[in-house]
């Protein structure tokens, strides 16, 4: 009888374990789905090689609605080095990002800099774009990805803040992933670069 009892209790035991993991392995699964999306904490030097936009407009695909409607595509920016930024208005570190690339746009549009913000936020954050722009007085085109942009861009990691620099061939020569305050400087040099070795 004792050991009935023992086994019993023994059993239920272990089934309260039991519960008591599962609960705890579907808190941190609600939490982490609650979370936004995780941004890495330096900006690491990656390349993600791509083709140069060919002269018959094939790269066609690569492209991005502005948010007054207009369609835009890589091909369209041959000749000038574009920054597109992917950002989300709900995301702490694109948020603070903007000051920096406002700041590179009105420096250097004159020279042959394009720079533009598209917003990977989601359905519901679409409509918060205009009055994120306001907020930040944002000077630089703000739009929203193609899904084929997103698919080829986003693909091996979805983290934001990501930004894509493109020399005036069209050739993706640098993506930042994340946002940590050496990244502006970083990115800044690039484009400085970039801007007189395509003049030249």
């Amino acid at each position: 009888m004792f050991t009935a009892n023992a086994r019993a209790r023994r059993v239920a035991s272990l089934l309260l374990a039991a519960l008591l993991c599962l609960a705890a392995a579907c808190s941190q699964q609600s939490a982490n789905n609650s979370e936004p999306t995780p941004v890495l904490s330096e900006a690491p030097t990656t390349t993600f090689p791509m083709p140069p936009v060919s002269s018959d407009g094939s790269n066609v695909a690569i492209a991005w609605t502005l948010a007054d409607g207009t369609r835009a595509n890589l091909a369209e920016q041959r000749g000038k080095v574009l920054v597109l930024d992917m950002y989300a208005t709900w995301c702490e570190p694109c948020r603070q990002s903007i000051p920096h690339l406002i700041g590179l746009h009105e420096r250097y549009e004159a020279k042959g800099l394009s720079l533009v913000g598209l917003n990977v936020g989601g359905p519901d954050d679409r409509v918060k774009v205009a009055g994120f722009a306001a907020e930040f007085h944002i000077s630089y085109p703000l739009g929203f990805p193609d899904r084929s942009l997103t698919d080829l861009f986003l693909s091996d990691d979805k983290s934001i803040p990501q930004t894509f620099v493109f020399d005036r061939e069209g050739r993706l020569i640098k993506r930042y992933i994340g946002y940590d305050q050496s990244m502006p400087g970083q990115l800044e040099e690039l484009i400085k670069s970039e801007l007189v070795s395509g003049s030249k």
